[in-house]
């Protein structure tokens, strides 16, 4: 049973910064994909970023500078540094894994933008 778990969300005001961290467990192989969605309240989910198993990354085009996806892939385990943040960059933080053998989604993790 694959398992993915965020952590890092919180409370930040705008301008501030936080790191998410999502690891996996469970899966005999390393990630060939894994990433970041993000869902407002009344949105639907839609892409942060995604990096490959050989470091290849991919942005939403409106957050290109401001957030930065890095990954172990041999420790399955994937970080987003979001810098400069903004009240529009409130929402659950979903971590994504796609290891070969199916898609799998961490349970979300709150990131607030408020003062």
């Amino acid at each position: 049973q694959v398992q993915l778990v965020e952590s890092g969300g919180g409370l930040v005001q705008p301008g501030g910064s936080l790191r998410l961290s999502c690891a996996a467990s469970g899966s005999p192989f390393s990630f060939r994909v894994m990433g970041w969605y993000r869902q407002a309240p009344g949105q639907q989910r839609g892409l942060v970023a995604t990096i490959t198993s050989g470091g290849v990354t991919n942005y939403a085009e409106a957050l290109k500078g401001r957030f930065t996806i890095t990954g172990d892939n041999a420790k399955n385990t994937v970080f987003l540094q979001m810098d400069s943040l903004k009240h529009d960059d409130t929402a659950v933080y979903y971590c994504n894994g796609n290891f070969g053998f199916g898609d799998y989604w961490g349970q979300g993790t709150q990131v607030t933008v408020s003062s």
